[in-house]
């Protein structure tokens, strides 16, 4: 297959405090072949609900050309205007032409309401490289996805990979508001 398994990944934060952190640890995955950032977002919700968007990313100049805005194309901001559009909406219609449904509108997540007024997320598309070889061999076993979800660290505790105590600083990790 051309592309790894991609996963959006939407990260909150109530008083962004950048110094570089996350970006650099981006570019070591990257270095590393682990995954490959298709394209980030930063988006800041002011006090009233309004959005401003802001092109974050770690590709070359000729990948962020080939690959145009993705995450605003996903979670319908419409960075590219009328002609991204219409080229999303061409694509579209192709697919459902080759009876591929492309939206579930009962499946749908609206990304851009789950961040909470006067906050900002960062909207990262990423491709795990690492995954490829394990998708490859399950599928030429017969095999395919059924679901996935990332694991609370308080579910964690009774299978006794981590501590309460662990689990309850994790936690707070991931949920810090």
């Amino acid at each position: 297959m051309a592309i790894g398994p991609v996963q959006l990944i939407v990260l909150g934060f109530t008083h962004p405090n950048f110094h570089g952190e996350v970006i650099a640890e981006l570019e070591r995955l990257r270095a590393s072949d682990a995954i490959r950032v298709i394209d980030a977002l930063a988006v800041y919700k002011d006090a009233k609900g309004e959005i401003e968007v802001e092109h974050l990313s770690n590709l070359t100049a000729d990948e962020a050309v080939e690959l145009g805005s993705k995450v605003g194309a996903l979670v319908g901001l419409g960075i590219e205007g009328e002609e991204g559009l219409e080229a999303g909406a061409a694509l579209g219609a192709a697919a459902a032409e080759d009876g591929i449904e492309v939206f579930d509108d009962e499946a749908a997540w609206d990304v851009l309401e789950e961040i909470p007024d006067d906050s900002a997320a960062a909207l990262l598309l990423i491709e795990h490289h690492w995954a490829v070889p394990l998708r490859d061999a399950i599928a030429r076993a017969g095999g395919f996805r059924l679901a996935d979800a990332f694991i609370s660290p308080l579910d964690l505790v009774g299978i006794g990979l981590v501590t309460a105590a662990e689990a309850a600083q994790l936690d707070e990790l991931e949920r810090a508001r």
